[in-house]
């Protein structure tokens, strides 16, 4: 027997004589029906500064794909302890289609943090998909990497949102979803419309002459406050790379951004009037037996729908 198949099976502790016999913690997937609780869960457990009404809204992707589940939970009793959301989506890559999970919130109550690895194991049990993991913490990190996941180069530059000086109406910014809709075409837009309705993601597209770039950001808090913008996905990096002076005013100005984080590997080079972070961002990893790392990217996961 696999040991992912012992984890999964494994039976409750006995109980020394005298005692009371433990009750076994179910492990369920997440049903439709289920997402209220699990919501309350993540809720009271994990993050209350995010609203239980937006909890669910985010455990709920925009875009169309057949999801088995919404991920996993641990039961004791009727009790929710434990739970781990799951983003499935389907693309196409170098002409195939591909289907990914993506592994997202994680959240076990300490008395039952032994049992946390069942709902990794569950969501790897399931065949046929590329797995994603963008935002490991602590002791998942080590965890991965024994089950072969790999690291993703998460090496980014900053760039201040000062108030630039701009040449007036050489480049337009709108965030005006019919703009944006009826200037994307192709992929591109297919793009935005699957992400047009997620919880944490916010669209821009970039017009200059006849080019067009469509930018998807979401905002990082620091404390309380959203501080940052994140790029989570540029459709022009040459038309990005020109209007930087004007993306970084228009985040300042509009959102009360004061800077804005663009990891390489989405920009393909390092943006004007920016500067380099010592240090790379937090580790993203990924397991595949058939993609390269260029092939992985933020999009369709819990960085588009989860507002943390």
């Amino acid at each position: 027997m696999a040991e992912s198949e012992q984890i999964l099976r494994a039976p409750p502790a006995a109980a020394a004589v005298g005692e009371t016999p433990r009750r076994a913690v179910e492990l369920a997937p997440i049903t439709d029906a289920d997402v209220p609780a699990v919501a309350d869960f993540f809720h009271v457990h994990l993050n209350d500064r995010v609203s239980l009404a937006t909890w669910v809204a985010a455990m709920s992707a925009p875009w169309r794909a057949e999801a088995p589940n919404r991920g996993f939970m641990l039961r004791d009793g009727q009790r929710i302890v434990g739970a781990q959301l799951a983003f499935y989506a389907e693309r196409t890559i170098a002409g195939r289609t591909e289907r990914f999970c993506n592994l997202a919130a994680l959240c076990v109550l300490p008395d039952f943090r032994i049992h946390s690895v069942r709902l990794l194991m569950a969501l790897l049990a399931q065949d046929g998909y590329h797995f994603t993991d963008l935002s490991p913490t602590g002791n998942v990190i080590p965890l991965n990497t024994r089950l072969k996941f790999r690291s993703l180069d998460t090496s980014a530059a900053l760039i201040p949102n000062l108030p630039w000086p701009t040449v007036p109406n050489r480049t337009k910014i709108s965030a005006d979803p019919d703009v944006i809709a009826s200037t994307l075409t192709g992929a591109e837009l297919e793009l935005y419309r699957d992400h047009a309705q997620s919880v944490a993601a916010r669209h821009l597209v970039l017009i200059r002459g006849g080019d067009s770039c469509y930018v998807m950001f979401r905002e990082v808090r620091a404390g309380t406050l959203p501080v940052f913008a994140t790029i989570l996905h540029v459709s022009n990096p040459e038309l990005f790379r020109a209007a930087t002076s004007r993306l970084a005013r228009y985040l300042l100005v509009h959102h009360r951004l004061l800077a804005t984080l663009a990891e390489l590997r989405t920009m393909q080079y390092r943006p004007r009037l920016s500067v380099m972070l010592r240090d790379p961002l937090p580790p993203k990893m990924y397991r595949s037996a058939t993609l390269d790392p260029a092939q992985v990217d933020d999009l369709y996961s819990e960085l588009a729908c989860m507002p943390w």
